[in-house]
């Protein structure tokens, strides 16, 4: 297939150019950062640089594809002002969606995200009615990052419902690297944090990239939404005894498959996908939280 994935130059969109070209795919990139001129410095697949609240831009690089995989976004509300968030957000995959619509693409893969329901950066308090969180959960956003996500689920919605657009929306837990296990998830393993508001999950780029192969390769009708994160949780901490201990009985806890499970469910994209986790915060830290060292 000929794909196009957005964010290509970031933690997750490299990850997910290096799987997909592994997997055989012709890839262009799109990002913000500037091309790679000087010989010998090798960056998988083919590149573009792009602005893709610009609908020119959008349509220009989606013209011929087979799928668009949508990762280019402001990844959290704090660094920039509010409407930068929202409208970069928004207007990015507005126009990627109306591109793959007008041209015909059979398939769109939209990165959102975890924190849709509205557990991260809440300006008044908030909890999930259940753990672990599942597709089924109401969603409740309150910051601009976690609403344009909301809204870009609803454009793929508008899409399928206008077009023949097979669209899957992946909303990922907290996602990491080799660039930041130790010092994001570090702390979590050491002791399990009353302040997670994912109660601990987490999930490898990897991964990740593997999810988003399955989604761009499949024949899933309409649009689906699928939560992907690790089968357990950062330290492999006893989920409903941490839960009991720092929330009571707030929360209502429902069936766990493991004793350190995480606090997101994944059984749908297992049982629709394919998918499962198969890298752990054990492959990178030690029981204390620091990395491991090669040997």
């Amino acid at each position: 297939m000929k794909v196009v994935i957005t964010g290509s130059r970031g933690k997750v969109g490299r990850a997910a150019v290096r799987r997909f070209v592994e997997a055989g795919h012709d890839v262009l990139g799109v990002d913000l950062a500037r091309p790679v001129f000087d010989a010998g410095e090798v960056v998988p697949g083919r590149y573009v640089m792009a602005d893709l609240t610009d609908p020119g831009s959008a349509f220009a690089v989606v013209a011929g594809a087979d799928a668009v995989v949508h990762v280019a976004a402001i990844p959290q509300p704090t660094g920039n002002p509010a409407h930068v968030v929202f409208q970069t957000n928004l207007m990015s995959t507005f126009n990627l969606v109306e591109a793959a619509v007008r041209f015909g693409v059979p398939r769109f893969v939209n990165v959102s995200s975890e924190s849709i329901v509205g557990n991260f950066f809440p300006e008044r308090p908030f909890l999930p009615d259940y753990v672990p969180v599942d597709e089924e959960h109401p969603l409740h956003p309150q910051d601009p990052y976690a609403l344009s996500k909301a809204f870009g689920e609803q454009l793929m919605d508008a899409a399928v419902r206008r077009s023949d657009l097979r669209a899957i929306s992946i909303r990922p837990s907290t996602v990491h690297d080799e660039s930041n296990w130790e010092e994001n998830l570090g702390p979590q393993v050491r002791e399990a944090s009353p302040e997670s508001a994912n109660f601990g999950s987490y999930v490898d780029a990897d991964d990740l990239a593997d999810a988003l192969l399955l989604a761009a390769e499949s024949d899933l009708p309409g649009h689906e939404v699928f939560y992907v994160a690790a089968a357990d949780n950062a330290g492999g901490h006893d989920f409903a005894a941490t839960l009991r201990q720092h929330h009571g009985d707030a929360v209502e806890l429902r069936e766990l498959d493991r004793v350190d499970a995480s606090g997101i469910s994944t059984a749908k994209a297992e049982r629709l996908l394919g998918w499962t986790a198969r890298r752990s915060w054990r492959d990178h830290l030690d029981a204390d939280g620091r990395r491991l060292t090669a040997g």
